[in-house]
């Protein structure tokens, strides 16, 4: 099996490789972590003009049309250059969840405006116990006239604090299995009885505490079907999944590079530090993490392009991918000591950002507990 990209999908990768070291330099990346919004506007825009935003959205809502191996390769830069912003909350989870549930009318009025950079969007899923399993939902929608009421708090929402709105995963019914009587709806943030509350995190992110008290939201704010949201929302889950991975295989090979520079570059004993055997091991072990995590990664990535069973190829590449990202970032600081750990320095910028994504999506140890469910079937 062949998982090089392609001609097209090299320009890609190049001209993003290219933008975000001139757009986006490590000062903003401290900026935005720093900042309460953390979402740049200007480079939000600048990649909207450039299609990124409606990259993988279909043309009649003005997307490219692209594939997930289209979005591995610009998902890869972002994680190389620890891109700030919402892309992940607005174009992944909010934007793939309209895609695969929303109704005609929905696509084209979100999709549309998300890919122009008009519209932030998120997904609230998680809750007290952070879990992305459906029996973890507890927060519910109860139906008034022509309205469901909500009630019910969410945690680690991201970006909801600048989101234009939610998608609110609430249970409607009780089911003989948790999967049944979940409904997403689409709800205004600035709606009565909606409460954002920042919380602090350690790669700066912006994630979130939404409590919703007795929020009313039309039935015509449904997302999909109702108590029908869990098979939309579990495909995208896996789609977000791989693009997350994409993007800590990114940052790994920028910690890479950058870690073998200063192996060369470092005078030790009159020797450079790369001579050393214990180093050389180090390098030799990071190269392992990221070729073991870009080849699953890849394979999922075109499992799901090609419509194929994914889910025992998705857990494996995130349970690996999740765990070697931070022994990379790890190994970065035993080359570079303790000038690494320094706020000069961008090493510990990506090992904030690797133990961030370890227990996003559901850490190495959840996705065990996938990969084993599905080695059952």
């Amino acid at each position: 099996m062949n998982f090089d990209f392609n001609d097209e999908q090299k320009m890609l990768q190049k001209g993003a490789r290219d933008f975000f070291e001139k757009e986006c330099p490590k000062a903003l990346v401290r900026q935005m972590a720093a900042d309460e919004k953390g979402n740049p506007p200007e480079l939000w825009k600048k990649m909207a003009q450039l299609g990124w935003l409606g990259l993988i959205y279909p043309e009649q809502y003005g997307g490219g049309a692209g594939t997930m191996i289209d979005l591995v390769a610009l998902e890869e830069e972002m994680g190389r250059a620890c891109l700030p912003g919402a892309f992940f909350s607005t174009v992944l989870l909010g934007g793939l969840f309209i895609l695969n549930a929303g109704s005609e009318e929905q696509k084209k009025d979100l999709l549309t405006k998300i890919g122009k950079g008009e519209t932030i969007l998120t997904l609230a899923l998680t809750e007290s116990t952070g879990s992305y399993e459906a029996s973890a939902v507890e927060t519910t929608a109860v139906a008034e006239k022509d309205d469901f009421v909500i009630n019910g708090t969410k945690l680690y929402i991201p970006d909801a604090h600048i989101a234009d709105y939610i998608i609110c995963v609430a249970r409607t019914k009780k089911g003989a299995k948790a999967e049944e009587g979940l409904t997403a709806f689409l709800v205004d943030r600035k709606s009565a009885g909606i409460t954002c509350t920042l919380l602090k995190t350690i790669a700066g992110d912006k994630l979130c505490e939404v409590v919703f008290n007795k929020v009313k939201v039309s039935k015509k704010n449904i997302v999909g079907k109702l108590d029908q949201a869990w098979e939309p929302l579990e495909k995208t889950l896996q789609q977000v999944t791989v693009a997350r991975c994409a993007e800590m295989v990114g940052g790994a090979q920028k910690v890479l590079e950058m870690s073998a520079d200063h192996t060369k570059q470092r005078i030790v004993f009159d020797r450079p530090l790369g001579s050393f055997p214990v180093i050389q091991h180090y390098i030799a072990n990071m190269v392992i993490d990221i070729d073991g995590s870009r080849f699953l990664t890849y394979e999922a990535a075109w499992r799901l392009s090609e419509g194929l069973s994914c889910a025992k190829e998705i857990a494996m590449a995130k349970a690996w991918t999740s765990e070697a990202y931070r022994r990379v970032t790890a190994n970065g600081h035993e080359i570079y000591g303790g000038i690494g750990f320094t706020v000069e320095s961008d090493m510990h910028l990506y090992f904030r950002r690797a133990k961030a994504a370890e227990v996003t999506l559901g850490d190495a140890n959840y996705q065990r507990k996938v990969l084993a469910k599905e080695l059952r079937k």
